[in-house]
């Protein structure tokens, strides 16, 4: 009788590694989102090329990049830092948020599925367990992605790209250090948009969305200085003993 082969578990091929740009892009945004990289650091091409080792013009192409999601400025003669949004700025930018995504609540009401809602439901529970578990830097990012998941919902991509660049800028203004009272769990606050969504109540999903957005204008508060080490802040720990690359 012939031997029978024994089955061999089929292992899935390991994800190639992302490109070293990718990988520098993808680590700044979450630094940026998380606020590992405070608002007003400088990112010099220099430190960013060391760190990563890339050239000087592979640097430049990663900053355009950030630019455009608008979580860094760049000025001539100045270079490249993390975007620090002025108070009028601020106020411009919620403003125009209150009326995309007053248009966001207008086309979803009535029109999400069961999935949908299950899809938005779950991200408001990953959104208070990291609350809960005092994981302010994922609590922020979950935060930010709940209006970018409606946007996606709409269906309109010129809508998602202009709330992706407000989302991601208005969330820097958000401070690092909390303040006993002032600052009220924003899962709720979703939870109550969700609701008026699931209720196919157009009116009621929009005023809870500009109660929200009003919310998050107040939650903004001074940010102090502080130093740091971009390497450490990147996750990038120097492994060869040299000087840190220090920041203010």
């Amino acid at each position: 009788m012939p031997a029978v082969p024994k089955l061999v578990p089929v292992v899935p091929p390991p994800h190639p590694p992302l490109a070293p740009e990718e990988r520098m892009y993808i680590d700044i945004y979450d630094a940026i989102m998380e606020h590992r990289l405070p608002a007003g650091t400088k990112l010099t091409e220099q430190a960013l090329g060391e760190i990563y080792g890339l050239a000087r013009h592979n640097v430049r192409r990663v900053l355009a990049r950030l630019a455009a999601d608008g979580v860094v400025d760049i000025e001539r003669n100045r270079g490249a830092c993390i975007a620090s949004p002025g108070e009028r700025e601020a106020q411009d930018m919620f403003e125009l948020r209150q009326v995309l995504e007053a248009k966001v609540m207008d086309k979803l009401a009535g029109q999400l599925g069961d999935a949908d809602y299950a899809s938005l439901r779950r991200l408001i529970d990953e959104e208070r367990d990291a609350y809960m578990r005092g994981d302010r830097p994922l609590w922020i990012r979950l935060s930010a992605n709940f209006h970018i998941e409606l946007a996606k919902l709409a269906g309109n991509q010129l809508l998602v790209e202009a709330l992706r660049r407000l989302v991601s800028r208005t969330t820097l203004l958000i401070s690092t250090v909390d303040s006993a009272g002032q600052q009220p769990c924003s899962f709720d606050e979703h939870k109550a948009v969700v609701d008026a969504l699931r209720d196919k109540d157009r009116h009621r999903a929009q005023q809870e969305m500009a109660r929200h957005l009003d919310q998050c204008a107040c939650r903004m508060m001074a940010r102090g200085s502080r130093r740091f080490d971009l390497r450490t802040a990147l996750g990038k720990p120097n492994a060869l003993g040299t000087s840190p690359v220090n920041n203010i």
